[in-house]
């Protein structure tokens, strides 16, 4: 069976195949997501404006996003909605600051799907997805040494297979699993499970490796042989409490035979 090392961590498991979260993990978060968030919440300010309110909360608080002196999305909250919120979670919140203004909640759902459809055509217009590093090199290590390779994304799956394909890194994985395809999402395991069924795995047998502590409860309520947390910053990685290792980037991890 091949085998996971973690560099310098002393750490070697035996690892058939590898589960991997799909924004912060294998694309960088924030110049995906940023230009997104930026487009929504200018939206939704100026619809509020128009019905003579504002945001009930300050503008950082809404999806959990960091700003700059000028007011420019600089970073989020790892532990935030935007990091960690579903496609419906996101739709909520968002439909309910409408709703709070006087929408009614039917025509404020309607209005959010539009406002987030439109942010993701610009999205779509530039493609901003970048891999993060060292993960090419890595994938390729894998295939090399036949470890089976998945995502698990709380994304819809139709936009994680795009975001993949605008990586160019869609022919490493055998299984693309969005929210969309279990009934519960993350921190549940039933897209790690699903996932190790389709790699034709057991649980015990695969690797979770993700930037969110939601990915490693997944992992450990699946029963995977170990979770890995990913986060560029060790000294920030404090919200990974559940993760069995924490690692900078993806030149920390090799694979054998």
């Amino acid at each position: 069976m091949p085998k996971l090392q973690i560099s310098g961590k002393g750490q070697s498991v035996p690892c058939e195949g590898i589960l991997f979260d799909k924004d912060g993990t294998l694309l960088h978060f924030l110049t995906l997501w940023g230009g997104w968030a930026e487009y929504v919440l200018d939206s939704m300010e100026k619809q509020l404006a128009m019905m003579g309110a504002g945001f009930t909360s300050p503008r950082e608080q809404v999806l959990g996003t960091k700003h700059d002196a000028k007011g420019q999305i600089c970073g989020y909250d790892v532990t935030g909605p935007l990091a960690m919120g579903t496609v419906e979670e996101t739709t909520g919140m968002l439909a309910w600051q409408l709703y709070a203004a006087g929408m009614p909640w039917n025509e404020a759902i309607t209005q959010v799907k539009q406002m987030t459809k439109n942010a993701m055509y610009e999205i779509r217009r530039r493609k901003p997805a970048f891999p993060m590093t060292g993960l090419e090199q890595f994938l390729t290590k894998c295939t090399q040494a036949s470890v089976k390779l998945a995502v698990v994304t709380s994304d819809d799956t139709a936009a994680a297979m795009e975001h993949i394909e605008w990586l160019g890194l869609s022919s490493f994985f055998t299984a693309i699993i969005g929210r969309d395809q279990v009934r519960n999402g993350k921190p549940h395991p039933d897209m790690a499970e699903m996932a190790c069924r389709l790699l034709g795995i057991k649980p015990e047998e695969a690797v979770v490796v993700g930037d969110s502590n939601a990915d490693m409860q997944m992992g450990k309520q699946a029963g995977a042989a170990l979770a890995v947390g990913l986060c560029d910053n060790i000294e920030d990685a404090a919200h990974l409490i559940d993760a069995d290792v924490v690692i900078s980037d993806y030149n920390e991890l090799e694979v054998y035979r």
